[in-house]
């Protein structure tokens, strides 16, 4: 699979649903970042089309227009930055219209959104969208409205998310929110607040929802699924606290990869994000007994180096993360990993870049995200250590992970030829509309010619006879 090296500087995705005959409002709802702000865009959703709003595709129409944001990286906060000076125009055209930031980025900055875009009228934090409906009658009346207040204890459990775009057979479904971590490099923990995790009963009972309504392939989704731990409810941290009833009858990861995968065994199931820390070999074989969940993991170490790590506050070191690894790859052996790589983080030596080579080298990664590090404001590395290392420098060790990361990306590519997959088929390719595409569970993409009888949803034999840099050749099996 080709390497993937995110572009920070994409305009958001907005998305629309059918329309509900009786609303008169319009939302034009567009999310930037990952795949949690995509997921909370379809919370924000039904939340709105409860209070008579239906999505639209076009800006022009809309009463109210939120953008999802992102504050992982600077180049993420410049870009929702320009996209809030291109509506200026549209609001002197339409004074009416309410103009609101959600999520990360309305976490970090709060207050200042409404002083310095004076064309936001509506600041909103990811743990305060079932305040909407009140934030929007105090924008009705004339006044800002903001509510940035992080929770102990919200996992919207009880809200069914629409569904926003996608293809009808593949959906995201939150287990957890926040995290405790506290990398030095990351604002999510500011952003998202203490980690707490879903109640396994409603992460069930919307699994088999999205199972009775056709969908083929659910993604368990959070900061780090890994640390999903259910004891009736309350902050993770606090279940030292928790009674021994409690703790006896808790529900871990493992188990509820293993409870998702008997109550919807006709469906593929992935998970993200995941923390080489909190991963515990359960949850592999887990993977190997249920044939329904996918041999793919993303599993972020962020550098080879444990001088580097360390100075992140990773709570494991490289020989862990590779044996963590080695004892994956034993109990399911056809299991895909992919990566996060930080390069250029304060005080990294060449050594330290030469230790993050050498580690991708050993674990062969099928693809992965990659980053030149940018210091964010209020985070623990950005308060106490020096962002030292010059921009070229970043920038010519990026350029070497990243043509790493495509040699073996080809290299694992090459590995899926010759061989028969299950492959899920998502939707037409973009480059030809007599092709399907899909992917295996390894989550490699492949095409191959439509046959009469096929459908998007439907799981196919595919026998793949050639790759491209990122992407199989098959042909469907009779």
């Amino acid at each position: 699979m080709q390497e993937k090296y995110i572009d920070e500087t994409k305009q958001g995705e907005a998305f629309a649903i059918a329309e509900r005959p009786e609303n008169s409002k319009k939302l034009f709802l567009e999310s930037y970042g990952c795949q949690m702000n995509f997921s909370d865009s379809e919370i924000v959703a039904s939340i709105l089309n409860e209070q008579g709003y239906n999505t639209t595709m076009k800006v022009e129409e809309a009463d109210l227009i939120l953008l999802n944001t992102c504050s992982i990286r600077e180049k993420a906060e410049q870009t929702v930055r320009m996209r809030l000076s291109q509506f200026k125009n549209l609001k002197k055209e339409k004074p009416n219209m309410t103009v609101g930031v959600l999520g990360c980025m309305a976490e970090r900055l709060k207050t200042k959104f409404l002083e310095e875009e004076q064309l936001v009228d509506l600041v909103v934090g990811p743990d305060a969208y079932r305040d909407l409906p009140n934030l929007l009658k105090e924008t009705d009346d004339g006044r800002d409205a903001i509510n940035v207040i992080l929770s102990k204890e919200e996992t919207y459990a009880d809200i069914n998310p629409v569904r926003l775009g996608g293809n009808g057979v593949t959906a995201f479904v939150t287990i957890t929110r926040g995290c405790d971590n506290m990398c030095t490099f990351c604002v999510v923990p500011f952003t998202r607040g203490r980690e707490r995790s879903r109640d396994p009963h409603s992460i069930i009972e919307e699994c088999k929802d999205l199972a009775n309504n056709g969908y083929k392939e659910i993604t368990l989704l959070g900061q780090n699924v890994d640390s999903y731990l259910w004891y009736g409810g309350g902050p993770k941290k606090d279940f030292a606290k928790a009674s021994e009833m409690q703790k006896a009858t808790a529900v871990d990861f493992a188990h509820l990869l293993d409870l998702v995968a008997k109550a919807v065994p006709e469906m593929r199931i992935r998970f993200s994000t995941s923390n080489p820390q909190d991963m515990s070999l359960d949850v592999f074989k887990m993977m190997a007994k249920h044939d329904n969940i996918c041999k793919y993991v993303h599993l972020p170490v962020q550098s080879g180096s444990n001088n580097m790590l360390e100075a992140m506050n990773r709570q494991h070191t490289r020989e862990e993360y590779l044996e963590l690894i080695r004892k994956a790859k034993e109990i399911v052996p056809e299991v895909a990993f992919s990566q996060d790589m930080i390069v250029g983080f304060c005080n990294e030596s060449e050594d330290d870049h030469q230790d993050t080579l050498s580690l991708m080298r050993e674990v062969e990664y099928d693809y992965g995200y990659m980053f030149a590090y940018s210091e964010r404001p209020g985070t623990p590395a950005h308060k106490k250590m020096e962002d030292n290392i010059p921009a070229d420098v970043k920038q010519r060790r990026l350029a070497e992970v990243i043509a790493l990361q495509g040699e073996l990306s080809r290299m694992r590519m090459v590995s899926y030829v010759g061989r028969v997959h299950q492959i899920l088929i998502e939707g037409t390719s973009k480059k030809n509309q007599n092709q399907w595409k899909g992917r295996n569970s390894q989550n490699a993409v492949c095409v191959f010619d439509k046959l009469e009888g096929q459908q998007i949803g439907d799981i196919v034999d595919v026998f793949v006879y050639d790759n491209t840099q990122g992407t199989l050749l098959g042909k469907i099996t009779e």
